[in-house]
C-alpha cells in the first residue's frame, strides 16, 4: 500500500513539475489573448491577417513566433485573432508558429536531447505551415470557415464586454484606463473558465504517464522492419502517443526525451513533439471554440501535416547527417526541479499577473457561456 501511495505522490509531483515548467507562459499567453480580444480593432486584424496569401501567413507566423510557447495559450490567441477576422490559414499558421518556432521550446529541446532536435523543430514548423496552407481547402470549405467564425464569436459572448469603447482609445490611454484593463481581465477570466478543466486534466495525465517505463512506449513501435517502414510507422504512432498523453508544448519535451532515450526514431520523436496541438483537451477546446465539424476537419488537417512534415525533416536531416547518433539521455536528465532560477521568477511574475487580472473582475460576475 505504501508503494502505491508513493507512486501516486510521484505522479502528482511530476504533474506539478510539468505545470511549473509552463505556468508563466500559460498565464502570459492568456493575458496576450485577452489584450487582443479587448484592445485590437477588428479592422486592423482583418487588414493584416485576412486572406490566405503569403504576406498574411508570414505576418501570422512572425506573430506566433514572438508569442507564448504554450499550446493552450496559442489556441486561445488564435481564437481571438480568428474572431477578429483573421482567416483560418493565418490562425492555424499562428498556432503552428507559436508552438514550434519559439526560442524557449528550442532551448529546452537543446538542453534535454540536443541541438539537432531544436533545429528540426524550427525547420519542421515552417514545413508544417507551408503544407497546411496548401492543403487547407481540401479539408475546410469557405462556408465551414465562416460558420466556425460565427460559432467562435457566439461562444465568447458571455465574457466579451465593452470592448468597443476600449478599441476607440489610443494605446497610451488604454494603459491607464481602468475600463480598458477591466475588459482585458474579463476576457482573461473567461478563457480560464472555459479551459481550466482541460488544462488540469492534461497536466495530471502527463505526470502519471511520465511514470511509465520505456517498454510501455516501445511496444507501440516497429523495431524489426526495413528502415523506411519503421520511420513511417514511428511518424504515425508518435502523434498518437502525444494525443493520449495530453501534454502541451514545452511540457511534452520531457516525454519526448523519454521516447528518445527508449530507442524511438528521430521521425517518431519529431512527430510526437509536433502533435501538441491535437491532444484531446485541445481538440475539445476546438469544439467549444469553433463547433464540432470545423474542429474535426482542422484536427485531421493538422495530423496529416504533422506526419508529412516529420517525414520530410527526417529525410532532410538523414541526407545531411544531422540525425544524432551519440548517447541518449537518461531518466535523471528528463524531469527538472524547483530551484532559485529564472523559471522561479517568471512563474512568480505570472502568478502576480494571474491574481491581478482575476482581482480586476471581482464583483462583476463575469460568466462564460460556451455554445456547443
Amino acid at each position: 500500500m505504501s508503494a502505491v501511495l508513493e507512486k501516486i505522490g510521484e505522479g502528482f509531483e511530476q504533474s506539478f513539475l510539468m505545470a511549473y515548467e509552463v505556468w508563466w507562459a500559460l498565464v502570459l499567453g492568456f493575458a496576450i489573448s485577452a489584450v487582443v480580444q479587448a484592445w485590437v480593432p477588428r479592422e486592423r486584424i482583418e487588414g493584416a491577417l485576412s486572406g490566405g496569401g503569403l504576406v498574411p501567413i508570414a505576418k501570422a507566423t512572425g506573430l506566433g513566433a514572438a508569442s507564448s510557447s504554450c499550446s493552450y495559450a496559442a489556441i486561445a490567441i488564435a481564437k481571438s485573432l480568428f474572431q477578429k477576422g483573421a482567416s483560418a490559414v493565418t490562425a492555424l499558421s499562428f498556432q503552428f508558429a507559436s508552438t514550434n518556432l519559439v526560442w524557449e521550446l528550442g532551448l529546452v529541446l537543446w538542453v534535454l536531447i540536443g541541438w539537432q532536435f531544436a533545429l528540426a523543430e524550427y525547420v519542421g514548423g515552417i514545413v508544417m505551415i507551408a503544407l497546411m496552407a496548401v492543403l487547407l481547402r481540401r479539408f475546410v470549405t469557405p462556408r465551414l470557415e465562416e460558420q466556425a467564425r460565427l460559432h467562435a464569436q457566439e461562444a465568447d459572448a458571455g465574457h466579451q464586454h465593452h470592448t468597443e469603447a476600449a478599441e476607440q482609445l489610443g494605446w497610451r490611454a488604454r494603459l491607464t484606463s481602468a475600463e480598458a484593463w477591466s475588459d482585458v481581465a474579463g476576457n482573461f477570466r473567461g478563457d480560464w473558465t472555459m479551459l481550466w478543466k482541460e488544462i488540469t486534466i492534461g497536466f495530471l495525465l502527463a505526470g502519471f504517464i511520465g511514470l511509465l517505463g520505456n517498454d510501455f512506449f516501445n511496444v507501440l513501435f516497429i523495431t524489426d522492419a526495413p528502415p523506411l517502414i519503421q520511420t513511417i510507422e514511428n511518424a504515425l504512432v508518435g502523434p498518437v502517443i502525444a494525443i493520449l498523453s495530453f501534454v502541451c508544448s514545452v511540457g511534452n519535451v520531457p516525454l519526448a526525451a523519454v521516447l528518445w532515450s527508449g530507442g524511438i526514431s528521430f521521425a517518431g520523436v519529431i512527430a510526437f513533439i509536433f502533435a501538441d496541438l491535437i491532444v484531446v483537451p485541445i481538440v475539445l477546446a476546438y469544439r467549444k471554440y469553433y463547433g464540432t465539424a470545423f474542429a474535426l476537419r482542422i484536427t485531421a488537417l493538422m495530423f496529416v501535416t504533422i506526419v508529412v512534415a516529420a517525414l520530410i525533416v527526417d529525410g532532410l536531416f538523414g541526407v545531411t547527417g544531422l540525425i544524432p547518433t551519440g548517447p541518449r539521455p537518461t531518466r535523471n536528465d528528463i524531469f527538472g526541479s524547483v530551484e532559485v532560477d529564472y523559471k522561479l521568477f517568471l512563474n512568480l511574475f505570472g502568478s502576480v499577473v494571474f491574481v491581478a487580472l482575476f482581482w480586476l473582475t471581482r464583483g462583476k460576475g463575469h460568466s462564460h457561456h460556451c455554445a456547443d
